[in-house]
Formats: structure tokens, C-alpha cells, sequence
């Protein structure tokens, strides 16, 4: 799984959704349990590139440690 390009540096949940291919409750569930961090702005919740990137080393991480 390859993180987004450095272009923008914030994305929306949707957005998100589909960079992650997961569904909304899965990516507010990641928010919630501090997994997948993310900030507000309004009522616009937005992820950061470099959370996204974090997170998917995150799962890369615990993928590799689940087959060792």
C-alpha cells in the first residue's frame, strides 16, 4: 500500500476513504482509537498525509509482526 503523494496536505474522510479502501465506520473507529490521527477544522474532520503514512506503516508493522 503506497501512502498519498506529498501534494495536498490534507484530505477529507471521504478522501480518506478511498485512499485507504475502508469504509467510514472503519476510519472513524481508527480516529477514535488513536490509531489514525486526524484534526478539525469547523466541523470538517481532516486527515493529514503524514498521519496516513503513519498509519500505514502502523498496519505494515503489525502485518509483519503477525507472521513472524
Amino acid at each position: 500500500m503506497t501512502p498519498p503523494a506529498p501534494s495536498r496536505a490534507l484530505y477529507r474522510i471521504p478522501e480518506v476513504m478511498a485512499l485507504l479502501s475502508m469504509s467510514r465506520s472503519v476510519i472513524y473507529e481508527q480516529i477514535r482509537s488513536g490509531r489514525l490521527r486526524s484534526v478539525t477544522q469547523g466541523r470538517t474532520r481532516l486527515v493529514s498525509t503524514a498521519a496516513i503514512a503513519d498509519y500505514v506503516a502502523l498496519l505494515e508493522r503489525e502485518s509483519m509482526r503477525r507472521a513472524a
